[in-house]
């Protein structure tokens, strides 16, 4: 792989602004699109990483009172040793709890993550896969749930389904959104509590990225890398107003149908050899 220039760079900020928050994967779009820009080759799961921070810096402003309301109260509740917990603290505890299982899990399969996980088989898989597996959850969930009947075996789940995330092509949102879904949370619920949910577990692992990537290097520079950063951050705050108004009012079958066709798409030209699967 040739040097990434800033021009591409800022077309895969783009790239990562516009799907991180829609249940499309935005790690599968940036490991399809990266061998078929003029420097060639998978741009990496540090890149991919790293970026993420600029888009969850967007969450951060977004839901900025939410947050800061979870954070006071989560602190005051662990300094009264859980004496005082209300919705908020209790919420907190929640995000931490289903931090756990992405964390566990991608210092595990570390390694598999970075190198036999982005094989672009299994991410047209996953796209398809998980693709109907959202619309089954969005077509028949019984979508009555709030986030106030969030309970902690309901968190872990959610957890869980983050993690699946890991693989390219399932999608951070998308596997936590189907598995409110499947819960019978709201459309909203289940997009916000997955903009909450992702917070740490993002920021942990773009920070962590970012500071491996000065030891070890990465294919794309870190001018670069900074620029596409940026580009997210400005392009994902966009998208997150514009996505919570629309599940307020319209179903995820466009997703759906953009996934299949998209993973079709991918496996077509792993065939004709146009891509490569490693």
């Amino acid at each position: 792989m040739s040097a990434t220039g800033y021009g591409e760079a800022a077309f895969l900020g783009l790239l990562q602004g516009l799907t991180e928050f829609l249940p499309v994967s935005s790690s599968a779009h940036l490991r399809i699109v990266g061998p078929m820009l003029p420097s060639g080759g998978d741009p990496g799961a540090a890149f991919t990483a790293i970026t993420q921070i600029g888009t969850e810096l967007a969450v951060l402003i977004y839901f900025r009172r939410d947050l800061a309301a979870i954070a006071a109260s989560w602190l005051r509740s662990l300094l009264s040793l859980g004496r005082q917990t209300d919705a908020e603290a209790r919420m907190g505890w929640l995000i931490l709890i289903g931090t756990l299982p992405i964390a566990i899990l991608g210092l595990l399969f570390k390694d598999a993550i970075e190198t036999t996980l982005r094989n672009l088989y299994i991410t047209a898989a996953m796209l398809i896969v998980f693709a109907l597996i959202l619309w089954a959850a969005d077509r028949w969930g019984s979508q009555k749930r709030t986030l106030k009947e969030l309970g902690w075996g309901q968190g872990l789940m959610f957890g869980f389904a983050q993690a699946l995330a890991l693989i390219p092509g399932v999608s951070r949102s998308g596997g936590t959104i189907t598995a409110g879904l499947i819960m019978g949370f709201t459309r909203e619920a289940a997009a916000r509590y997955s903009f909450l949910l992702a917070v740490p577990a993002v920021l942990a692992s773009g920070f962590y990225q970012l500071l491996r990537s000065a030891d070890v290097g990465s294919p794309v520079g870190p001018g670069q890398t900074a620029l596409a950063t940026l580009v997210a951050f400005v392009v994902g705050y966009g998208v997150i107003v514009g996505f919570m108004k629309f599940v307020t009012t319209r179903s995820y079958l466009p997703f759906v149908v953009y996934r299949i066709v998209l993973g079709v798409v991918v496996l077509a030209l792993l065939q004709l050899g146009v891509l490569s699967a490693t």
